[in-house]
């Protein structure tokens, strides 16, 4: 398999969002969430933090078999054009109540992709207890809404890994909170500072000014006016935690599925379902059935 490589070679100055919604883009280089060239947040930004992005992290060939290994089962029809194989214990959210049922494990062709997982930092101790396909198709009109993932039986991470076609994860805020934007500007090489980077001289030089009564303070933004895009290139893996998973909904609109699109999302147990938690004996049922890999979708 190819090295993982974390997009720190991007230039975040040359990526912009597709759509015209979402009015930052984040930067995987700097952790920044950058304001778009076109709107009214050009030339700010403020850190995106619980964001890990890697590219390439399975080659074509595996991306091929993985995928032809899952069209030989079937995809169930979901909501809002999607298609879905699930492996996992049934599970009941509102009344939080969860069984094994017909749950035998992650399939075989993930063991190898779990096993690889352990290379990135933010996975370290990494159990994934369930894994949801889902296909998307611009011919169904396929989305998903803005939502927070469960966190009642799911941990922390959330890891994806985008399969066939790039798309762009939207992420956005309900809450009340404000944003402290930062201004920043481009260094010599073309590269984005970051916030608290920039001097007084350099940021008067971006604005086409210079003196001393050029300085750009802080600005404060409401959340909800805040949208923010996650590029994903074809065969990336993303990981969610954090702020990125507890504060921020994510989302996939119409307009980003310009081809077949199969997204693999792995989760991890929550605190109450592992070592030392309320529910610790039926979390350790649960991960010994998933690592087992030996599963059909449910």
């Amino acid at each position: 398999m190819s090295a993982r490589i974390l997009y720190r070679q991007l230039s975040c100055c040359s990526i912009k969002a597709a759509g015209g919604e979402e009015n930052f883009t984040y930067c995987p280089a700097t952790g920044l969430a950058k304001g778009n060239e076109r709107s009214e947040f050009a030339g700010w930004a403020f850190p995106f933090p619980g964001v890990f992005l890697t590219g390439e992290f399975i080659s074509e060939d595996e991306e091929s078999e993985i995928v032809e290994l899952m069209d030989r089962d079937d995809w169930k029809p979901s909501q809002s054009g999607r298609k879905k194989q699930d492996y996992g214990p049934k599970v009941n959210f509102k009344k939080q109540r969860l069984k094994a049922g017909s749950f035998t494990g992650l399939p075989s062709f993930s063991e190898k992709i779990v096993a690889q997982m352990k290379a990135c930092s933010v996975l370290g101790g990494f159990l994934p207890v369930e894994q949801c396909n889902l296909d998307y198709m611009p011919e169904r009109g396929s989305a998903i809404d803005p939502h927070f993932d469960d966190w009642w039986l799911w941990g922390e991470r959330l890891v994806s890994l985008n399969l066939l076609s790039k798309t762009i994860l939207s992420m956005s805020c309900d809450s009340e909170d404000s944003i402290q934007l930062f201004p920043t500007f481009r260094k010599e090489n073309g590269e984005l500072s970051p916030p608290g980077s920039f001097t007084q001289t350099s940021a008067c030089k971006n604005s086409g000014e210079e003196g001393i009564g050029c300085i750009l303070s802080p600005r404060l933004v409401p959340s909800k006016e805040v949208t923010v895009a996650i590029h994903l290139p074809r065969r990336s893996l993303v990981v969610l935690y954090g702020d990125a998973r507890y504060k921020w909904k994510h989302a996939i609109y119409r307009k980003h599925i310009e081809h077949r699109r199969i997204c693999v999302t792995f989760r991890e147990l929550s605190a109450e379902f592992s070592t030392g938690g309320r529910h610790e004996e039926l979390g350790k049922e649960l991960l010994e059935i998933a690592l087992s890999f030996q599963g059909r979708p449910v």
